[in-house]
């Protein structure tokens, strides 16, 4: 039989926690709202998301595997592609997350 007591005090903390985590950023942004540290954070947080897509992509390249990482470098390079031309991370992201994994499992 569980303990209800137990179980309702762990669920008020999850919420609580979560709770928390999700205001913060509000809260320092209003506290922050024109400092230049916030407005870099803003311009150089898209690079790094990408950078990071990046590396991870390619570190998972299977060198033994018959297609040699092929997926992971037409998404890399589509991502880029697509960036230099439209200037848009989010579409860039979509884009060359969706030529990797059409690559993946259905093409290679």
């Amino acid at each position: 039989m569980p303990d209800y007591l137990y179980i309702g005090a762990a669920l008020s903390v999850a919420v609580l926690i979560t709770f928390s985590l999700r205001a913060i950023p509000f809260v320092i942004r209003s506290r922050l709202g024109g400092s230049a540290l916030l407005e870099s954070f803003g311009q150089w947080m898209p690079l790094g998301a990408v950078a990071i897509l990046a590396v991870y992509a390619l570190s998972s390249i299977d060198i033994g595997n018959s297609v040699h990482g092929i997926p992971q470098i037409a998404g890399v390079a589509a991502t880029v592609g697509m960036h230099l031309w439209r200037r848009n991370v989010a579409l860039s992201i979509l884009v060359g997350t969706a030529v990797c994994v059409v690559l993946q499992n259905w093409v290679l």
